[in-house]
């Protein structure tokens, strides 16, 4: 995809004097496309979008393997409208994207993808996304539609660059896979369905937060008010913890689960305060106890919700 030149036998500066300034990184088409929609976010968020759609069926006594149409458009239908969504996000940022180490090979940096491409590309799978969820329920459509507005209107062109609340916003778009899947199934949302919003909603600043703390001078760089950024790390580390404690409750309205459901992610839940509280103090470098609780918060919410699928197995 770039233009590199062989050297040839003609060539008479000795390159091997001289460091390599820039290394080339070797690409893909197919590996551009999976970081233009950013296909870990994709991923990540089809397990809570599944767990949503399962939990749906079990408590509306229906079966999975006589719902698989619903499955596919549901769960094909959340990756279409995320990848989308990412790709515009990759869009909108590409002026800030090359500042901070983690974003700044993405392919609307490098050149390696023609910005208006990926602008009608993140329209595409948007709108086929949300098709996709019209072949469901109205009401998955719209929650899609949504979480597309908040994440790209509200989160990346309104809040990101301007108020440390963005994180809360983004948290917004972030919490209605679960919604989604459980919409494709049943349209008259269950409390349920709201506790894992709930869980999502409230598990994302946290997440997010440790995340600004490992990168907060590239945040800074790019000029992007995160919380560390404007406010230092004491306060940071205050609001990861208040989040946290938030969770709490949460289990208790999942009762039906089973009791050892909700003792289990109590105590992951606890697990989580008492490794930031242990570390609150003793552990100097900060963004050490960012990078911490980042790590923990990512197989925090894997667990969580994969043992809710399989807290209904053994029901």
């Amino acid at each position: 995809m770039s233009n590199v030149r062989l050297r040839s036998s003609e060539d008479s500066e000795d390159y091997s004097e001289k460091p390599l300034l820039h290394p080339i990184v070797v690409t893909s088409v197919w590996k551009d496309f999976l970081a233009t929609i950013k296909i870990g976010i994709v991923n990540s968020n089809l397990i809570t979008a599944f767990t949503g759609f399962w939990l749906a069926l079990y408590f509306n006594g229906e079966r999975f393997l006589q719902n698989l149409d619903l499955a596919f458009f549901s769960l094909i239908g959340t990756a279409l409208i995320i990848a989308g969504s990412c790709s515009l996000n990759n869009y909108i940022d590409r002026d800030i994207d090359h500042l901070m180490e983690r974003t700044k090979e993405r392919p609307t940096v490098t050149g390696r993808f023609n910005p208006v491409i990926v602008l009608f590309m993140g329209i595409g799978l948007t709108l086929l996304g949300l098709f996709m969820l019209l072949a469901t329920t109205l009401t998955a459509a719209v929650i899609g539609l949504v979480g597309v507005i908040t994440y790209v209107f509200f989160y990346t062109l309104w809040s990101k660059r301007q108020y440390t609340i963005n994180t809360v916003v983004g948290s917004i778009s972030g919490a209605v896979p679960p919604l989604i899947g459980w919409a494709a199934v049943d349209s008259n949302l269950h409390i349920v369905a709201w506790i894992l919003f709930l869980m999502m909603f409230i598990w994302q600043p946290p997440h997010f937060l440790a995340l600004a703390m490992r990168r907060s001078e590239e945040y800074r760089a790019a000029n992007i008010p995160m919380l560390p950024v404007v406010y230092g790390f004491s306060v940071t580390k205050r609001q990861v913890m208040i989040w946290i404690a938030c969770l709490l409750p949460l289990p208790f309205y999942l009762y039906e689960l089973g009791l050892w459901f909700v003792i289990v992610t109590t105590i992951l839940t606890i697990g989580w305060l008492s490794l930031g509280a242990l570390k609150y103090t003793s552990l100097k470098d900060d963004k050490k106890w960012g990078s911490l609780m980042f790590v923990y918060s990512v197989n925090y919410l894997t667990i969580v919700f994969v043992l809710m699928v399989v807290a209904t197995l053994f029901i």
